[in-house]
């Protein structure tokens, strides 16, 4: 038989093998393609979704600002209106319960505008310790009226690191709040919750702890926490938790909590050094 002739059915034997391969890789470009269309559209979907609710929520705050100030008013009218004093305090009272389903609602879309939203990062150099000194200062009376011991332990030398003071005072704060809410709520009555924020070097960046002394969250529980609208107490938004790991993984670190029923919980956020 001719040499060519070999080579032609050499050809054509490849060709028969290698066709599905071909076709199959064919298929595959084919439906990652799809896949990828499909993830784009679901993608804007999203977005046009998530500046529709934020658009919404600033239509609803906007009246509902509005309707709290009547209410305001509608207060002190009645409270110089010529009626009994028993049907003026009755009056007062639906108001005031008005007033305050008001504001709660105001609280609610205030935090869903404020997750929604992008955090912008505007990082400076500033001394952690020093910040989370401020911090325990300006919420000491408020632990004092919960009946809760806030302790504060920061190191002499400076924590100095590039974040957004406004932003971390934020997260801090939410996790404090947080901790003397739990310890208030469900803490036993003849015994002081105690709240520890320490802040370390942790390999060339900084560890911040927020430990309480409250009845603890269930293992089962631990991840759940930091999903939006899950609340462990009573009128809470549960946006407070998500806020504040977003503003941390914002700026590169992580927000991890261990807890034990009965003894307490512990957050921990890491803050890398670049």
């Amino acid at each position: 038989m001719h040499p060519a002739l070999w080579i032609l059915i050499g050809a054509g034997a490849t060709l028969v093998v290698l066709a599905p391969i071909f076709f199959a890789m064919l298929r595959s470009a084919e439906r990652r393609a799809r896949d990828a269309e499909g993830e784009a559209r679901h993608s804007q979907r999203l977005a046009e979704l998530g500046a529709m609710t934020g658009g919404l929520a600033h239509e609803i705050k906007n009246p509902l600002s509005t309707v709290g100030l009547n209410a305001q008013l509608l207060i002190e009218d009645l409270q110089q209106a010529p009626l009994a004093q028993d049907e003026r305090d009755r009056l007062v009272r639906r108001v005031e319960t008005l007033q305050r389903e008001v504001e709660r609602l105001g609280g609610i879309l205030s935090d869903f505008l404020q997750f929604a939203g992008r955090v912008h990062i505007h990082a400076e150099r500033r001394d952690l310790g020093r910040l989370i000194e401020q911090l325990g200062d300006f919420y000491h009376p408020q632990c004092d009226q919960s009946g809760v011991v806030l302790r504060v332990q920061v190191p002499e030398s400076p924590l100095e690191m590039a974040v957004d003071e406004g932003l971390i005072k934020q997260a801090l704060l939410n996790l404090m709040i947080n901790a003397v809410q739990a310890m208030s709520q469900d803490g036993p009555e003849d015994q002081a919750g105690e709240l520890l924020v320490q802040a370390s070097e942790d390999a060339g960046g900084v560890r911040i702890t927020v430990t309480d002394t409250g009845p603890g969250i269930a293992a089962g529980k631990l991840e759940e926490i930091f999903h939006p609208y899950v609340s462990g107490r009573s009128g809470g938004t549960g946006l407070g938790l998500p806020t504040t790991r977003r503003i941390i993984e914002e700026h590169g670190g992580t927000l991890t909590v261990d807890s034990e029923v009965g003894k307490g919980t512990v957050f921990t956020i890491s803050l890398p050094a670049a």
